[in-house]
């Protein structure tokens, strides 16, 4: 069993060589057993695009020049850049190679790790000035950000209990356990401001004191971890399990003494195996060492952890429902009250959090309620953790203070949008959320913000359109999924997202009409109102949303039999320009459904007739569109 000063021996021993790889205020701290850290992510992303392979060359070529001893070679969790993996970075410089290909790394060993020189047409573009290379920290993609939740996440080895020792892991339980009552423990959170990271903002603090005090003489009570992350685009909670695991063991225990349970379970989707392994090496860890089960450090306190997988079903994100289904029962959610903090997880007092709200409690003890609340807005502390994917340079996690404007995120930490093209919407909260207009551009991001625009904070997804987005299409691609995901227990839920969708099909074929459009915002309210859960009283969000900024493009769908955007294929029609075209014939042999013919006509200066499409047969594919080279064809 670990004590508190055996802690503090591990980090006074490896704390040095750890900060090595995070070059806070420029300050480059020394490895005495290494001159240089090599750290290779081992996210999922990165993970997909080969970097196992990246590692397995690298340590060759170590090898092979003689200098294995000189370098250590770190598998991380996310960097937050996904779209440049496999991605690997070089301390104490903080030197960024992306989209690394074995065939560049004896380059890269010869010229960097033996020579000293970074090879600079391997590196990422926004980390070379010149003749100037600079740190990964410099950049615009990071410079803005403030990391809590992500602080580990691409510095540590998540299967390393001692590397989340040396960056102060387990000291927050520690004091928690010897220095602190359960109150003043959940004081420090309710004062910190702490909301729960997972959708509605509700304050964590109080979560956890009426699990304390509602059933005070409970002969069972439990702490829960949310992290079936399943709203489309989000991948922030996973990303943490992948890079912090032991962040989220260490805040289940405090959350696990403030409110007197003895046993928590982690809740995690199957398909996360990668966030599933280092959590269960983790969790093992902590037992090994004594951070889990019997008189943790030496007191009366005692805690344990297990992981049940989730099957990937919506719903079971849902607190009521994940509960039903670690009870090993069909995940269906279930009327409230009584709430979990009353009857819970087998009928017991229970708190549950997300992954990342917990993620933030360890750094909250350690530092105090005033350091947490002194970031973010009046009503939103602290930071928070977006997946930014959609239409956008930098795909990738970012985690910035509460009230950071949209346009900062997209335009200063996104590199703004792609091919010249104008921001249109954002949409956050997955299908429970509603989407941003450009109006909004410039709106503080936290949680009241965005319930006054008709939006949600959610878990945390952002995804970014531009022009050539269909806000209609939207709607439809998330109502498609909630019918979907739907667990049918209720009816509004269950019948009323199909009648939606299919008003939204009717809408997107061009066959609506406008009284369509009233009957289909009637039934958006209808369902808000009487859905039994979460899931069934924010599916009409996007649909609402989008009607409320984007009612011109439903009425051109329903009125002008056109979409403005040119995404819903029954609304196209494709022409051929007889003036460009050619005759070349292209078009016509690549065409699946002999809709294109040729003509009469013949534009001047060409030898050859052009070509016309046959809007009966056209199946609106764009095959056409896409083989002809002069750009003679196009689609309104």
């Amino acid at each position: 069993m670990k004590s508190l000063a055996e802690l503090k021996v591990i980090r006074d021993q490896l704390e040095s060589a750890v900060a090595v790889r995070n070059n806070e205020n420029g300050i480059h701290a020394e490895d005495k057993k290494y001159r240089a850290h090599v750290l290779i992510c081992g996210g999922t992303g990165c993970t997909a695009s080969g970097s196992h392979t990246i590692s397995d060359v690298l340590k060759a070529e170590l090898e092979k020049n003689n200098i294995a001893d000189e370098i250590k070679i770190v598998h991380t969790g996310c960097f937050g850049l996904c779209a440049l993996g496999p991605v690997m970075v070089v301390y104490p410089e903080g030197t960024f190679y992306s989209r690394v290909k074995p065939e560049e790394i004896p380059e890269i060993v010869s010229e960097h790790l033996v020579g000293g020189n970074p090879v600079k047409k391997y590196l990422y573009a926004d980390t070379v000035d010149g003749d100037k290379i600079k740190s990964l920290n410099e950049t615009p993609f990071y410079k803005k950000q403030h990391r809590v939740a992500l602080r580990n996440c691409g510095v540590i080895d998540p299967e390393d209990i001692n590397e989340y020792i040396a960056r102060g892991g387990y000291q927050a339980l520690g004091k928690a356990l010897t220095e602190m009552t359960p109150d003043s423990v959940i004081q420090t959170v309710l004062d910190s401001g702490l909301r729960g990271r997972g959708g509605a903002g509700f304050p964590t603090g109080k979560k956890w004191q009426l699990a304390r005090v509602l059933v005070p003489d409970a002969d069972q009570k439990y702490v829960c971890c949310n992290a079936d992350e399943g709203d489309p685009g989000a991948f922030m909670d996973r990303s943490v399990l992948e890079g912090d695991p032991h962040v989220v063991i260490e805040a289940m225990a405090i959350a696990g003494y403030a409110i007197g349970a003895t046993q928590g379970y982690v809740y995690i989707r199957a398909e996360y195996p990668i966030a599933v392994q280092r959590l269960r090496i983790a969790i093992n860890q902590a037992r090994e060492n004594g951070l889990l089960g019997k008189n943790i450090f030496g007191t009366d306190f005692s805690f344990d952890l297990d992981i049940r997988l989730g099957a990937g079903a919506f719903v079971c994100g849902e607190e009521t429902a994940l509960m039903t289904s670690i009870e090993g029962k069909r995940g269906e959610p279930r009327p409230r009250p009584p709430f979990p903090a009353v009857k819970g997880l087998f009928g017991k007092p229970t708190v549950l959090n997300n992954v990342e709200t917990y993620a933030n409690v360890p750094q909250i003890i350690l530092k105090g309620a005033e350091w947490f609340s002194s970031m973010g807005t009046e009503k939103s502390k602290g930071t928070k953790v977006f997946a930014l994917g959609g239409k956008i340079h930098n795909t990738g996690l970012v985690e910035v203070p509460m009230g950071t404007t949209l346009r900062e995120v997209i335009d200063e930490i996104g590199g703004g949008i792609p091919n010249g093209k104008k921001f249109k919407a954002a949409q956050t909260g997955g299908p429970s959320g509603g989407c941003i207009p450009a109006e909004h551009f410039d709106i503080p991001i936290d949680y009241d913000n965005l319930l006054a625009i008709g939006s949600m904070m959610g878990s945390g997804g952002l995804i970014v359109m531009d022009e050539d987005t269909c806000m209609v299409d939207i709607a439809k691609f998330f109502l498609e999924f909630t019918v979907d995901e739907s667990c049918g227990k209720c009816t509004p839920c269950r019948v009323g997202t199909k009648r939606m969708l299919e008003m939204l099909d009717k809408i997107t074929r061009g066959k609506a009409t406008l009284e369509d459009l009233d009957k289909l915002e009637e039934l958006c309210y209808y369902i808000k109102a009487n859905s039994l859960c979460g899931l069934g009283q924010t599916a009409p969000n996007p649909v609402l949303s989008t009607l409320k900024y984007f009612r011109h493009e439903y009425e051109a769908h329903v009125v002008e039999k056109k979409c403005p955007a040119g995404v819903c294929k029954h609304l196209l029609n494709f022409v051929i320009d007889k003036d460009k075209c050619i005759g070349c014939g292209m078009c016509a042999r690549n065409c699946p459904a002999d809709a294109i013919t040729r003509t009469d006509y013949t534009a001047p200066g060409h030898k050859l007739a052009s070509f016309a499409i046959d809007p009966a047969k056209c199946l609106k594919c764009g095959v056409c569109m896409g083989n002809c080279k002069f750009k003679a064809i196009s689609k309104n």
